[in-house]
Parts: structure tokens; sequence; C-alpha cells
């Protein structure tokens, strides 16, 4: 069963024009245990008195061995007229917010024997492989294995934590990272940019039905284009991984 507790905001700092990061600490003072790619729920009520909740993957950056951390981090999209935004869009620190988890069964799984992750993401959707980085800093030379990550964003200021995943693939060459823009290309572009959706990285990644294992994670109309590509190129249907992120208002 899943833990209840209160969070309290302790920072927060905009990502995008649209996307703020916030960094809870639990306010009962005890840690918070999760698996990389796992999401909380947020509860709160509209303003008529009705219980509602929203879903968030948690994006804290850990030991990479499971350990419990002291602050719990999450992006959050401004939608407009939305509830939740009102609530986490005008937090201030100190405030507090109920909430519950963790959730979900988006993780990188044991005893995998794949040569390579594709892990394809778009807006927020790449919060989960933010907490990953631990994990794949570990299993990356352990079992030889490669990653890849697409990121799909309409510009350079809607790359959320892009100049982290770069440090990152700098840091290790078995990781790389493709910044895929699809309206508006960089001024300077970098060597693994792309201009498009997230389909064109894939496609000339090849992916390969024998060695690959996918994530998915986002807008659900990337995410439903992104698994009918890879189940065309062979990939198996357990290979392929999905977390569709919807707006609610």
């Amino acid at each position: 069963m899943a833990d209840h507790f209160p969070l309290r905001l302790a920072d927060s700092r905009m990502l995008a024009p649209t996307v703020r990061h916030l960094a809870f600490e639990r306010a009962d003072g005890a840690p918070f245990a999760f698996v990389p790619g796992q999401f909380l729920q947020v509860h709160f009520h509209y303003a008529d008195g009705k219980p509602t909740k929203r879903s968030y993957s948690v994006a804290t950056i850990g030991a990479g061995d499971g350990s419990p951390v002291q602050q719990v981090e999450m992006a959050v999209s401004y939608v407009e007229g939305g509830a939740a935004t009102d609530l986490l869009g005008n937090l201030q620190p100190g405030q507090t917010v109920d909430a519950s988890g963790p959730y979900g069964r988006f993780c990188l799984m044991e005893p995998d024997a794949n040569r390579r992750y594709l892990l394809v993401a778009t807006g927020t959707g790449v919060t989960p492989y933010r907490a990953m980085l631990p994990q794949l800093k570990v299993l990356m030379p352990a079992r030889n294995v490669h990653v890849a990550l697409v990121y799909g964003a309409r510009n350079e200021g809607e790359l959320l934590y892009g100049d982290e995943f770069e440090a990152f693939a700098r840091e290790h060459p078995q990781f790389q990272f493709y910044a895929c823009l699809s309206r508006t290309p960089r001024a300077q572009p970098r060597a693994h940019d792309r201009n498009g959706h997230v389909q064109v990285a894939l496609d000339e990644l090849k992916p390969d039905p024998a060695h690959d294992i996918a994530y998915l994670c986002g807008n659900p109309n990337m995410v439903d284009q992104a698994f009918a590509l890879l189940k065309d190129a062979g990939l198996p249907i357990p290979h392929i991984r999905r977390e569709k992120y919807i707006s609610s208002r």
C-alpha cells in the first residue's frame, strides 16, 4: 500500500516559460524511497470542495541504489485554467501539499538482457529519465549497455534539463542525447540536434528487435506514433514500455 504524506516546498525554479521545477521535503521529516520511473500523486480539492489528484513523475536524482532521498522533485506544466496549476504554480516555499506514492512500474527492469535502451520523451515526460541517470551510470559499464535518450521539444527553451543530459552524455560515451526540435532549431546547432519530431532520430537509430528495449513517455500522440514505429521495426511489445502524460484541468 502506498504511503500518504505531506510535502513542504523547499525550492523552485522555472525550467521553461510554462514549466516549473519544484523541490519538496516531507513535512513529517521522513525520507522518501522510490524506484526511478515511479510517480507520486498530489491530492487537493476543486473550488467546489470536490477532491481530486494529479500524477507527477519523480525527477529526483538519487544515489541510484534505491536508498531514500531527502527531496522529492517534479516538473509541473502550466495548464490554462488548471486547478493543479493554480495550486502548484503559486505555491511558496514553506507551504505544503498532500501527496501519496510512489506508484508505477515505468522502471528499468532487471534482469533485462538488452544491449541498448531507447528512452523517448516529450515535455515533462523526460523527468523519469532524469531520475534514472544514476542507475544508468552503473548499468552501462556493468552490462556494456548503450543508451539513447531521444527528446522532442518545439524549441531549445523547452528542453527540460537539457544541459544536464548533455553533460551526462559528455561524461559517459555509452549515453547519447538527441534533441529533436520540431519548430525552431538552435541558432548554433549541436552534434546530436535533429530537426523534426522524435521519429527522425528513431529512424536514424535503426531500432533492433534483438537487442533494444524502448521506453516512451510524454504526449499520447507521440507515444502512439513511436510505438507503431517500433512495433513495425519488429520490437516485441513487452520491449516497448509506455507511459502517457495527459494534461488535466
